[in-house]
């Protein structure tokens, strides 16, 4: 098994565009509740705008070529599953549902004997 050692380097560079992303979405939030009076296009637009621009800066930073990165790989390797077709789920559904019914029956067959063994047998109470 090999061991890579992953480095991240984040240069100032990084940290301002990610400093960018976190004040562009607090601006976001304060255009929104200031531009109240101005009216409700005024208020979302200036929203998404802010916020689209928040978006456009974290993808430019490290961080968010990584999460795409991320993204692409993940979509990559969901292509390579082999999912079940319906007759192979449908069987594994019933398998365990059976499953649970016959487990049921054992735990309570097993309080019930043990309730038995317990207040009748040992302690002698009779209901």
């Amino acid at each position: 098994m090999s061991t890579q050692e992953v480095e991240t380097v984040s240069t100032s560079a990084d940290k301002a565009k990610l400093a960018a992303a976190v004040l562009l979405v607090v601006g976001a939030l304060v255009a929104y509740y200031a531009l109240s009076k101005q009216g409700v296009y005024a208020q979302w637009g200036a929203l998404l705008v802010l916020l689209a621009a928040a978006v456009g800066a974290f993808l430019t930073a490290e961080q968010g070529k990584a999460l795409v990165a991320y993204g692409r790989e993940s979509v990559r390797e969901m292509r390579k599953v082999v999912w079940p077709t319906r007759k192979e789920a449908t069987q594994m559904t019933g398998y365990v549902f059976a499953f649970v019914v016959v487990m049921a029956l054992f735990l309570w067959l097993t309080d019930k004997t043990l309730e038995w063994v317990f207040y009748d047998l040992i302690l002698g109470w009779k209901r």
